[in-house]
């Protein structure tokens, strides 16, 4: 099957188990149509670069599925009409990374970009 990877921007006013609940909410709409969450992570509230519907925060999740395309389509569909969550991205990739995603690791971990005061 087809392997995907999914972010989520809920509401900022929802508590973290409710932000939760929706990851397991769309995991079990994914396991019902014949696909799997293979992961996912929690990445907590996080501040936009702009307001959407009158938030400037969000619960942000990624998720790791193994689906087909028609379970996904449901997912993404059920995503659109739920009152909590503000923005959906969903992307087909050719395999999941093992390691956590760029969001969950530390900052040291993530290598090295350069001294930024070098460039004057």
């Amino acid at each position: 099957m087809p392997l995907y990877e999914h972010v989520m921007i809920a509401r900022q006013d929802l508590s973290n188990t409710q932000a939760e609940g929706l990851i397991e909410h769309f995991g079990a709409v994914l396991s019902d149509n014949g696909g799997s969450l293979v992961d996912h992570e929690y990445w907590g509230v996080k501040t936009m670069a702009y307001k959407i519907n009158k938030n400037r925060k969000g619960h942000y999740a990624f998720l790791r599925s193994d689906a087909p395309a028609p379970a996904v389509q449901e997912m993404e569909r059920l995503m659109r009409l739920h009152d909590d969550v503000m923005r959906v991205l969903t992307i087909k990739v050719d395999e999941h990374a093992e390691l956590p995603s760029v969001q969950m690791q530390k900052r040291d971990e993530r290598g090295d970009r350069g001294d930024r005061r070098e460039r004057r």
